[in-house]
C-alpha cells in the first residue's frame, strides 16, 4: 500500500484548507502546510494565480513562472503573506507537475487498471523537463527570499 497514491485514502474532513473560505478576508485561517498543500483550494488566490499557471513548453513555462513570480513579489510588497505563499506553491507545483510529465508519459504515475502499480519512469517528454527547470529556478528564488522566509517562519510559529 505504501507505493499507492496518497489520494486513495484522502480524509477531506481533516484537511485544513477549505474551499468555502475567502483567505484574503480571513488570512488567520490559512495554514502553510507542506509543499503544495491547499494550492488548488485557497480562494481567491487559486483563481488569481492559477489562470497564469502553464507548463506545456519551456517558453510557456518561462512566461507563466515570470508572471507568478512577480505576483509573489507583489503580494510580499503588499504584506499579503497568504498570497505570497500561494504564489510560491504555484511555482513549486509548476516544477513538480512538469517533472511528472517529464518522467511519465501523459503524466500518469500509477496504473489504475492494475491495482495502482507504478508505471515505468523515463517515458515522458524532454520538453517538460526544460519547463520544470524554469519553474524550479523561480520556486527556489522565492523560497530563498529573506522577507518571505522571515514572514513564513513567524506565520508558522503563530498560526501553523
Amino acid at each position: 500500500m505504501a507505493d499507492k497514491p496518497s489520494y486513495l485514502n484522502f480524509n477531506k474532513a481533516a484537511y485544513p484548507w477549505k474551499p468555502d473560505i475567502d483567505y484574503r478576508a480571513h488570512p488567520e485561517k490559512y495554514r502553510v502546510g507542506k509543499g503544495e498543500q491547499g494550492v488548488l483550494i485557497c480562494e481567491p488566490y487559486k483563481s488569481q494565480i492559477g489562470q497564469h499557471w502553464r507548463f506545456k513548453t519551456e517558453p510557456i513555462a518561462r512566461q507563466s513562472s515570470d508572471v507568478i513570480y512577480h505576483m509573489f513579489l507583489d503580494y510580499l510588497t503588499a504584506g499579503d503573506f497568504v498570497g505570497a505563499d500561494m504564489a510560491r506553491k504555484f511555482l513549486q507545483m509548476g516544477y513538480t507537475r512538469a517533472r511528472r510529465y517529464a518522467n511519465y508519459k501523459g503524466g500518469k504515475k500509477y496504473d489504475e487498471q492494475n491495482n495502482y502499480a507504478q508505471l515505468d519512469r523515463g517515458t515522458g517528454e524532454d520538453e517538460k523537463a526544460r519547463a520544470a527547470a524554469v519553474f524550479y529556478h523561480l520556486y527556489k528564488q522565492a523560497e530563498a527570499n529573506p522577507q518571505y522566509k522571515s514572514v513564513k517562519a513567524a506565520w508558522k510559529k503563530e498560526k501553523g
